[in-house]
């Protein structure tokens, strides 16, 4: 023992028997990454014959209804909790049409998943407009140009209507508009679906990290950018915590903050102030970097995944979304 370790009335034992090797470390751990815990994003694509690789996102991919059926299988498979879907119609205009249509991309890749996997797995969808406007918002837009609010929460009420009578268990407004939660449950119940569950982005960032989300999804802003209706980086916790507050007081089911690594004080404020599962999402950028990072040998890719996912689990988070969450699911099995 070395000489003056531990100091006189210290306790003797010493933590570092407990991270000898890999069994003992494993027991030990406070904070595990659950494949059960994770959600497989998914992008379909309408119009292709074949699944497109996104440059920006080696290794991801815009699918056919077909690929992402076997995607969706894979991910179940492995013992993911669940998929979520983002769709990328054929055509786009102002007021994003094709994001409710029944014959949509997304209501009809629900449909396959839910007669394939319904009862296997928890299907998600992105609900908002982003991917399908012509003008890569979120909302409506007025005249001036400006995101219309109340116009948009009537396109989200159908919208969440839409998914749910597809195959949708929980819907995930992503829009960061006023009264989101409450226009969603409200057509929800009216509806016939009270058991259709609502994911709120809660605290979603104007984050640089989204491009190659975009180029995936197709959905730039053809004008201006997001940060009026998005979370200002700069901005303290409390701005995130009172946005979660009414999500909870309109009926969320869970809440999300987005992105994960650069925001993980966020969800660990989040996660304890809400007696909600605390969801987050672990973006493209985030993604792409470790990626374009371990494509140049400069990181261990494998052991950088993983050391990610924890630290978003150590932060507080029950769910992550993850574009490898197929890959982990596999390794932890």
């Amino acid at each position: 023992m070395t000489a003056g370790y531990p100091p006189a009335g210290f306790p003797v034992a010493r933590p570092r028997r407990l991270r000898r090797s890999r069994p003992l470390r494993r027991l030990v751990a406070p904070v595990e990454v659950r494949a059960s815990g994770l959600v497989q994003p998914l992008f379909v694509k309408e119009g292709i014959a074949e699944p497109q690789p996104v440059p920006s996102m080696p290794g991801v991919v815009q699918h056919t209804r077909e690929s992402a059926r076997k995607a969706a299988a894979s991910a179940v498979a492995a013992g993911v909790g669940g998929v979520i879907l983002f769709g990328v119609p054929a055509v786009k205009d102002s007021r994003g049409s094709a994001a409710d249509d029944p014959a949509g991309i997304v209501q009809l890749a629900l449909a396959d998943l839910a007669a394939d996997l319904g009862g296997d797995t928890v299907l998600m969808a992105d609900l908002c407009l982003d991917e399908y406007t012509s003008h890569g918002h979120c909302g409506v837009l007025t005249d001036s140009g400006e995101i219309d609010n109340d116009a948009t929460l009537a396109r989200y009420a159908a919208i969440a209507v839409a998914q749910a009578r597809a195959g949708a268990h929980v819907v995930a407004p992503s829009g960061m508009m006023d009264g989101q939660v409450a226009a969603i449950r409200a057509a929800l119940d009216d509806a016939g679906f009270p058991g259709v569950a609502i994911c709120a982005y809660s605290a979603k960032y104007a984050s640089a990290f989204y491009g190659p989300f975009r180029d995936a999804a197709e959905c730039a802003p053809q004008f201006g950018d997001r940060a009026s209706y998005q979370q200002d980086p700069a901005a303290f916790d409390g701005d995130a915590l009172r946005e979660v507050a009414l999500d909870v007081a309109e009926g969320a089911d869970i809440v999300m903050v987005k992105p994960a690594l650069a925001y993980l004080d966020v969800i660990s404020s989040v996660a304890a102030a809400v007696q909600l599962p605390v969801a987050a999402y672990q973006v493209s950028g985030e993604y792409s970097m470790v990626e374009a990072a371990a494509a140049n040998g400069w990181l261990d890719r494998d052991r950088t995944i993983m050391e990610t996912l924890t630290a978003i689990s150590r932060a507080g988070a029950d769910i992550i979304l993850t574009y490898w969450a197929t890959e982990v699911a596999q390794r932890l099995t």
